[in-house]
Order: structure tokens, then C-alpha cells, then sequence
């Protein structure tokens, strides 16, 4: 990664952690939320953009974690610890992860997203239909976990945590896909076959990186639920997949810093649509002013909002910029 990246990437977190110095609660709340859709993001960019798989059924794992931090959390007398809570939360999102993908990777292409899809499906309808999952009003956490001597029920304390959790995301995912782990996934990317013709096992480097993606997602979902306090199965609807598929999209593929800009950019762009000082009795209807502002930048951004700076480049001066044909470095 260039300094220029780098210096982005620092920047950003930067801004993130001075942030609360300067927003009001529901500034505090809002970027909260968007840092833990964040995670979620990057959890799906190693499989999107690291290996080539896109998988359409990550809301699934981030619903596992959701729900496992409310179950667990109410089957103990008092406050549980989150230094073993977070950790089971995130197996059991791993563990899932580890089932769907054993079956659905000995698939590919559109197959592939299917079966991601229906796998999601199924653990969808048995939170909505079974008592465990609490039904279509899902269920609520009875009590805030502890952690050290932070109040997570303090909205800055929280933000502070989410902000460390992101960080540690994000670091982990660099420095993974700057491994030979990492460069072998980019290979699977780029020609499998290839890779296989080399004596790469390549089920096997794509089944860890479809776990561990998917156990970041379950880390995700049991950061959202000690937010928000309560949990539903419209966590693991296949729309929420959909979202951040288009965050990963919308910041660009094939960069780690592009899943933080399109969470934030969604985010923003989800507020301003729903504001009816800015657009009225239309901000009824926001979820059209969206998809046709995603659509227009799809349509003139293919390489998302990170490759802006590239494009302006090209434009103003006259040249391809290299990114185009190199592979991209793990915080590109």
C-alpha cells in the first residue's frame, strides 16, 4: 500500500475517534451503526473482492451473531462477560459459516449465489418460525454484558469499542491478505484453475476464507444486537445481503478501504434521502432517490468511489493509472 493510502486509511480512523468531541447523540449513534455495517462489509470483501465468490447469504451469518449474543447473554443469572460472550458469538456464526460453505463452495458462479442464498433462507425462517428466534418481534436483551470496567450501555463508551473492533477488523484483513494466505486467495481470484495446475488446494484456501468471512460477519451481528438491544429475523433477510453487497459495490471491489467508504457513503446517503427538510413529502419515497443515485454511480464509477481519484487522473492528464492493471494490495 502506497503512502498515499496509508495516510487515507490513518486519516479516516483519525476522524472516527474525534468524531464523538463534536457530534451530538444521534451523530454519535448513527456512526455507531454505520461502523458496525462497516465490519459487516469488510467481512464480505474478503470473499468478493479477496477470493472472487460472491456470496449472497452473509446476512445470515451476521443474524447468527445477533442472536447468539441475546440467547447467550439470557442464560446467565447476572451480566455475563463479553471477553467469552463475543467469542462464542463469533464461532457461531464461524461454525454455520463452516457448514454452508463445506456444501456450497463445490459449487460456482450463479449456482454458488443460490445456494449461499438458500442456505440464508433457512436460517431466516427458523428464527422467524420457531420459538427460539422470539417470532416476527424477535427477541430482547435482557441485560448488557460486561466488559472490564466499560459501560457499554453508554453510547460514547460503545462508540469507543465499535471504533477499537473496526480498527482491529480492519488491521487483521490487511495484514491477511498481504500474507501468502492472502496472495493465494488473489490468485483463486484471478484463475483457479491455474492455481490448482500449481498443487494449490483451492477448496480448502476458499472454505477458510468463506469461515472466517463469516465469523467477521457474527462479530458484526453481536456488536449490532448489544446496540440496539433486540434482535429479529429481518437480520438475516436476504434485502440486508443485499445491502451490503452494494456497500462493497458502491465503495469498489478489490479494496478493503472501498468497504469502509461505501458503508459510510450508503449511510449517507440513506439520511439524506429520508430528510424531509432536504427533499419534503419525496422523503417518503427514499428508497427510489437511493437506487437511482447507486445505479448512476455504478454506471459512472465502475471502479467505485476509491477509484474517483484514478478517474480524475486519467481525465485531466491523459494516462491509464496502473491500478487498471496490477492486482490490488490489501488496503487499495
Amino acid at each position: 500500500m502506497d503512502r498515499s493510502k496509508t495516510l487515507f486509511v490513518a486519516l479516516a480512523f483519525a476522524a472516527l475517534a474525534l468524531y464523538p468531541l463534536a457530534a451530538g447523540p444521534f451523530g454519535i449513534d448513527l456512526v455507531t451503526k454505520t461502523m458496525i455495517y462497516a465490519i459487516f462489509a469488510l467481512s464480505l470483501e474478503l470473499l468478493v473482492g479477496g477470493t472472487g465468490l460472491v456470496c449472497f447469504g452473509q446476512a445470515a451469518f451476521f443474524g447468527i451473531g445477533a442472536y447468539a449474543m441475546v440467547l447467550l447473554s439470557g442464560s446467565t443469572a447476572g451480566a455475563p462477560s463479553l471477553a467469552w460472550l463475543l467469542p462464542l458469538c463469533v464461532l457461531a456464526a464461524a461454525a454455520y459459516a463452516l457448514f454452508v460453505g463445506s456444501l456450497s463452495l463445490r459449487t460456482q458462479g450463479v449456482y454458488f449465489i443460490m445456494v449461499t442464498l438458500a442456505f440464508a433462507q433457512m436460517a431466516y425462517y427458523v428464527a422467524h418460525d420457531t420459538p427460539l428466534g422470539g417470532g416476527t418481534d424477535g427477541i430482547y436483551l435482557s441485560v448488557v454484558p460486561t466488559a472490564g470496567g466499560l459501560d457499554l450501555s453508554r453510547s460514547p463508551t460503545f462508540y469507543g469499542f465499535a471504533l477499537a473492533c473496526l480498527a482491529t477488523v480492519f488491521g487483521f484483513l490487511a495484514l491477511l491478505l498481504r500474507s501468502r494466505f492472502g496472495r493465494a486467495l488473489a490468485g483463486i481470484r484471478i484463475n483457479e484453475q491455474r492455481m490448482r495446475a500449481t498443487g494449490f488446494s483451492t477448496y480448502g484456501y476458499k472454505l477458510a476464507a468463506f469461515v472466517i468471512s463469516g465469523a467477521l460477519a457474527g462479530l458484526a451481528g453481536a456488536l449490532f444486537a448489544l446496540k440496539d438491544g433486540v434482535v429479529n429475523p429481518e437480520l438475516m433477510g436476504w434485502h440486508l445481503s443485499g445491502t451490503v453487497l452494494v456497500m462493497v459495490i458502491l465503495g469498489g471491489i478489490g479494496h478493503l478501504r472501498g468497504a469502509l467508504v461505501g458503508a459510510f457513503a450508503f449511510a449517507l446517503l440513506q439520511e439524506l434521502f429520508q430528510s424531509e427538510a432536504i427533499f419534503g413529502g419525496f422523503a417518503k419515497h427514499w428508497h427510489l432517490g437511493l437506487g437511482l443515485t447507486i445505479i448512476a454511480s455504478v454506471a459512472l464509477l465502475p471502479r467505485g468511489l476509491v477509484g474517483v481519484p484514478a478517474q480524475v487522473r486519467e481525465r485531466l492528464l491523459g494516462f491509464k493509472a496502473a491500478a487498471l492493471t496490477e492486482i490490488p494490495d490489501a488496503v487499495a
